[in-house]
């Protein structure tokens, strides 16, 4: 039994991966599931969209590399982190569709819990800025939805969970209500300096503690599958969520180190060590993972739009069919042309934390078609980038190492977005070998646990890049194209 099972749950799609004794990728399954939009701003998923796309690809990903449940030797699990489920114990159904981490609905919530003062307890507890994004003002808006249910809650019926949670409820049978710290750190309920979670918060919010589940390492004792739903007790030993998952994967175990990873959206984390570094940019201070009761932490910047901003090219202006072609379309533009895009389709995340901003295009002109749009799509998360990265290097400063940027994710196999990426940023972008970071990190936790994978520094050792994209732009364009961006986004900000 030699081989780690990878579930990689995700915002548009789940996927499941095998690994062998050396880390190497055997087999993957990939099921996406339905989005759902009730209202402007608001994102939801079927609770049991999120369960049966975790379950089919899995065993879909057992016959494919043609293996049975007694060859795993254990599962790790990485999430989209910070989707929010309330489900009742007793029965395992879900109270409400799940509130996933881009809805906004409870922005004039937390605009009035800054109006009355509460963001510094709140970032000093939980290093977080009161924002839709996190949990807790979801799980606060679930319970306001019905006079019973709060009751409910406090008399221990009701449990809530980050989706990792929600994963192992129904791998376990219902026998484990289980996170892990990274986890538990974006739920703007916990105190990521004392590791527990704050009743301070709790008591602000109404979110009686008894829904809350147990804190873990990333590396634990998370439970076993029931023996029934895969056909055999598999232990689940590694929990990260994907952020942090990619940050493990990509190996960026020193402090200064940084990763960006591009899915639906893209989250840059800089370890910082055990020091956790207080924003002065209106960055997140986070837990980057927690192994053997030592927390290491992190600084995070979230862009909320960057890998949707082509799937809003396809899907919202049919102008491509598959991501693929963004690429060849952006190569197309017309260089004269300077369309901007800015992606606030739901808000600006950091640095700005707008969340009632939205999208906005400036430059256009007649000639403005499919190709300069896809340009301005793919450029937008370079500029993004580059605003997250100047953000860290205020708060870091000398203790930040040489400004190489790590990447991983779907939109980084683009080597014209990445180029660009490095243009924009003036620092050098290295791609590494397995673009497959997010489940890699969640597979090592696992599989070092259970004692088949190496240490850290071994793990690190062995990591190994694909390719390094150095400036090309000079100092003078680049830095006229960032202004011309700074000067959309507060355009945008201004409406």
């Amino acid at each position: 039994m030699t081989h780690i099972l990878a579930i990689d749950q995700g915002t548009t799609s789940t996927r499941a991966i095998i690994f062998d004794a050396d880390m190497k990728i055997t087999a993957v399954a990939q099921e996406e599931f339905k989005q759902h939009f009730p209202a402007s701003g608001w994102v939801e998923h079927a609770p049991e969209d999120l369960w049966d796309t975790t379950l089919s690809t899995c065993k879909a990903v057992l016959e494919k590399a043609g293996l049975a449940a007694t060859d795993v030797t254990a599962i790790g699990i990485t999430n989209q982190r910070e989707t929010t489920l309330v489900w009742d114990r007793a029965t395992g159904k879900p109270v409400h569709k799940a509130i996933v981490w881009q809805d906004r609905r409870t922005a004039d919530t937390c605009r009035a819990l800054k109006e009355a003062g509460h963001e510094e307890l709140v970032t000093d507890v939980t290093g977080l800025l009161l924002d839709p994004y996190f949990s807790s003002t979801k799980i606060k808006w679930i319970l306001d939805q019905d006079d019973t249910l709060r009751d409910r809650a406090r008399a221990g019926e009701l449990a809530f969970g980050t989706v990792d949670t929600w994963v192992i409820w129904n791998l376990t049978g219902g026998a484990r209500h289980v996170t892990d710290a990274t986890n538990a750190a974006r739920t703007m309920l916990y105190d990521i300096h004392k590791g527990k979670w704050s009743s301070r918060i709790c008591d602000l919010l109404d979110i009686p503690m008894e829904m809350l589940p147990e804190v873990l390492d990333c590396a634990a004792d998370f439970g076993v599958t029931d023996a029934g739903i895969l056909g055999a007790e598999i232990p689940i030993l590694g929990v990260a969520g994907d952020q942090q998952a990619a940050t493990i994967g990509q190996a960026c175990f020193e402090p200064g180190m940084m990763k960006s990873t591009y899915g639906t959206g893209c989250f840059a984390l800089m370890n910082t060590g055990g020091m956790s570094v207080k924003s002065h940019n209106r960055l997140l201070t986070t837990i980057a993972y927690q192994l053997d009761g030592k927390t290491t932490y992190a600084l995070e910047g979230a862009i909320f739009i960057a890998g949707a901003v082509v799937q809003w090219l396809r899907d919202g202006l049919g102008i491509i069919e598959n991501a693929s072609e963004t690429q060849a379309l952006a190569e197309q533009a017309d260089p004269a042309q300077d369309l901007v895009l800015v992606p606030a389709f739901v808000g600006l995340g950091a640095p700005y934390w707008a969340p009632d901003c939205r999208g906005a295009v400036f430059g256009l002109t007649r000639g403005s078609g499919p190709a300069e749009f896809a340009r301005a799509a793919l450029e937008s998360v370079g500029y993004q980038t580059r605003d997250l990265m100047e953000a860290m290097k205020g708060d870091m400063g000398e203790r930040a190492q040489s400004g190489v940027l790590r990447v991983d994710g779907g939109m980084t196999a683009s080597d014209w977005t990445m180029q660009f990426l490095s243009d924009i940023i003036g620092a050098p972008v290295d791609r590494p070998e397995v673009l497959e970071s997010t489940a890699t990190g969640a597979a090592w936790l696992a599989g070092m646990r259970a004692g088949v994978y190496p240490s850290m520094e071994d793990f690190a050792k062995s990591w190994a890049r694909d390719r390094q994209f150095e400036p090309a732009m000079d100092r003078d364009t680049r830095d006229a194209k960032y202004a011309g961006w700074k000067k959309a986004v507060d355009a945008t900000l201004s409406v």
